[in-house]
């Protein structure tokens, strides 16, 4: 217990000690804007600090997107959003009885979702890129500007693993394996601390698992299952600080995340040493009346399971009322707000509560101060396949089709804010920005349009949206309840099928038919199944929603400026039938094995091809782990990703096909010679080390004692 928490619990009332943990306002309704542009305290923000004495965190104070109603009319822009926190803060420090600083808290998936936010590909690209030392930069840059608008914790999607497809939230996974999720976190929030703000880490846990791909759905799956894949991107996040752990909707088992005790307080706080503040999910609590019956009844069950602060729901609130007449629950409470109080003494909001007015924080969206995310955009792109179109080369005349070619927010993914144009390059700019001398981009709405007298090439860019900015409408919880008519992934958009609109596979064929080369780029958030666009494009670029200056960074690509570098984070099925898909699969007898249909995914984990081929040579392994020499036998820098996969054998359960032991992505210049060495976990019980890139095996050794197939 800190100074602060030990000088003020004894002078809190019960009311106030619920005021901490009950996030009960959207901060978004928190302020008004009056005619001349002052921003002031809103009636509801009022009522709730005089009923709870404080408030003790505020939620999406600067938030905009079409579900807050918050945009460039109505919404906080530039030093306006400085002065709006400094206003709410003020009125609790001269209004309440103790004048305790509340923390703002707002999303940060992928950037800022504030007006003007610094914005980066979504968490599948970023895993696409196997560099997650570029999160270091990049989320610093996020946390530099939230703390410039006065927001001290970043609300962050780390923790879900991918393991299937058609579940909405896929783009907010760093892919399907513990250990590249694992790497992401840890370092995403080692980069949002730099930056002196606090992390919440979410969602906690398995809820990537899901059942048929519905959000929010029941993890049917045991405690190997959860502890294999699930557990390691949370453990990575405490042990790089989070100050904050958001439990996950999902049950698992049965049990719900947000009343299961054996999680979060036996294996999070336990077994992980973590000793920061458990966050509910918005109205999850509420939603345990499936058990208990009552909102009290739900409250009670959270908070003794290890719930400390709440998030919109109707239950916390009731605490005020039935926990003094309940030792355990009080005794609950008031651990939860002392670890509230800490933070606030960590963050130093009692010493300075208030941000600097002084800066603009609009600056953080402009081109400027785009290079953390252009970093990650050039490298999160994947070559799927090039039969030689790729890079274009003498194309004077470049047709440009397709319903990603120019829209920023089909690059973009959910929880987005809206943008400035300015702010942003599409595909089609960033072809015509960097197309050598000479060349002419034109841009087509129909494939008649493409004819070989007209043109060299085409670029077709198809893809999905997860925009809000299409009419979709909004759960309480912030999820979509529908597509609004093109919104076919993010939160709330799950789907039966991985098929892209069927349009888009009709203008692939009716490019096919025309004579003349050209290159399939495809934007999604999520691993579509793409078969027959695979089969008929002579080039294949796989980008998932690649952010802001995606466009810039396709068009690089594209041109052979740099070479691509990224590869699968998430295996391509075949069909939604086939799933599940993931690589990492127990070797149970003909494992995804159908009649019907053929082995195997249509491009797996860890696929990516570049415009160099690499040679490797001089393996060895030693006590500090797998030595190898890397060349670079291209024409141009290019980077590739050495990627270690190892069988292992624990005599109890079923071994899993192969699981990734250990990767590290290296650049190298044309002829250039690079000795690499990586770390290797302890191999004791491991049948077999492969070692691949982006295009396949390069190594493998078998190291069983006997036979054994690989």
């Amino acid at each position: 217990m800190g100074k602060k928490s030990a000088e003020l619990l004894p002078l809190m009332t019960v009311r106030e000690k619920i005021g901490q943990l009950n996030q009960h306002l959207h901060g978004f309704h928190a302020y008004e804007i009056t005619a001349d542009g002052t921003v002031v305290p809103s009636g509801s923000f009022c009522r709730e600090a005089e009923t709870y004495g404080s408030v003790g965190f505020v939620y999406g104070l600067h938030r905009a997107d079409p579900w807050s109603g918050r945009d460039y009319r109505t919404g906080l822009v530039g030093r306006q959003a400085v002065r709006a926190a400094n206003v709410l803060q003020r009125y609790l420090l001269e209004h309440t009885r103790l004048g305790i600083p509340a923390v703002f808290t707002n999303e940060a998936p992928h950037g800022c979702q504030i007006l003007d936010g610094f914005l980066l590909p979504v968490n599948l690209a970023c895993g696409a890129t196997f560099h997650p030392e570029l999160m270091l930069p990049a989320f610093r840059r996020v946390g530099e500007q939230l703390r410039s608008v006065g927001c001290r914790m970043a609300l962050m999607s780390m923790l879900d693993v991918q393991r299937d497809p058609r579940w909405g939230r896929s783009e907010e996974c760093y892919g399907e394996d513990p250990l590249l999720c694992a790497s992401f976190a840890e370092t995403a929030v080692r980069g949002i601390r730099s930056a002196s703000v606090a992390c919440v880490a979410k969602h906690f846990a398995a809820q990537g698992q899901t059942t048929g791909g519905v959000n929010a759905s029941s993890a049917s799956i045991g405690e190997r299952e959860v502890r294999e894949i699930h557990l390691p991107p949370a453990a990575a996040a405490v042990r790089a600080g989070a100050e904050g752990i958001m439990a996950a909707y999902n049950d698992i088992d049965g049990i719900p995340c947000h009343a299961n005790a054996w999680l979060l307080r036996e294996v999070l706080r336990g077994e992980m040493g973590f000793r920061g503040l458990v966050m509910a999910d918005g109205c999850a609590i509420d939603q345990l009346t499936l058990l208990t019956g009552t909102l009290p009844g739900a409250a009670r069950l959270a908070l003794l399971s290890g719930i400390d602060v709440s998030l919109w729901d109707a239950a916390f609130p009731t605490l005020a009322e039935t926990a003094p007449r309940d030792s355990a629950v009080m005794a609950a409470i008031d651990e939860a707000v002392a670890r509230v109080l800490d933070l606030k003494e960590e963050l130093g909001l009692f010493e300075h509560p208030y941000a600097e007015e002084t800066a603009d924080p609009t600056v953080f969206a402009s081109a400027e101060m785009a290079q953390p995310s252009l970093n990650l955009s050039e490298e999160s792109a994947v070559l799927l396949r090039n039969d030689g179109v790729l890079p274009l080369r003498n194309a004077g005349r470049v047709a440009v089709i397709g319903p990603s070619a120019d829209d920023i927010y089909r690059q973009l993914g959910d929880y987005s804010p809206p943008v400035r144009r300015e702010n942003a390059r599409t595909v089609l700019d960033g072809l015509r920005a960097l197309a050598p001398e000479g060349t002419r981009i034109t841009r087509c709405f129909s494939a008649d349009e493409i004819t070989p007298d007209r043109f060299d090439c085409a670029v077709a860019v198809l893809g999905g949206s997860s925009s809000r900015y299409c009419g979709a409408e909004f759960a309480e919880t912030g999820a979509a309840k529908n597509s609004g008519g093109t919104m076919d992934c993010g939160e709330g958009i799950d789907c039966s099928s991985l098929s892209l609109p069927r349009e888009q596979t009709e203008l692939i064929y009716a490019l096919s038919r025309k004579g003349i080369p050209f290159v399939t780029v495809i934007i999604a958030g999520r691993a579509y199944a793409v078969s027959e666009i695979a089969r008929l494009s002579p080039a294949l670029l796989y980008a998932f929603y690649p952010g802001p200056w995606g466009g810039t960074a396709i068009a690089e690509i594209l041109y052979g400026r740099i070479s691509p570098s990224g590869c699968l984070p998430v295996s391509l099925p075949r069909s939604a039938a086939q799933l599940p898909a993931v690589y990492n699969q127990r070797s149970a007898w003909r494992v995804m094995h159908y009649a019907d249909a053929e082995d195997g995914p249509l491009y797996p984990f860890g696929w990516g091809l570049g415009y160099a081929v690499f040679a490797y040579d001089s393996f060895h392994l030693t006590p500090q782990g797998l030595t190898l020499s890397v060349r670079n036998t291209g024409a141009m820098r290019a980077g590739t990703v050495i990627q270690v996969y190892a069988r292992i054998r624990d005599g109890v359960s079923v071994p899993r096909e192969k699981s990734l032991i250990a990767f590290r992505k290296v650049f190298a210049e044309s002829g250039e010679c690079v000795s690499v060495t990586l770390p290797l976990p302890s191999l004791a019980g491991c049948l077999f080390l492969t070692v691949r890139d982006g295009s396949g095996e390069i190594w493998h050794t078998d190291l069983s004692s006997e036979e054994e197939s690989s």
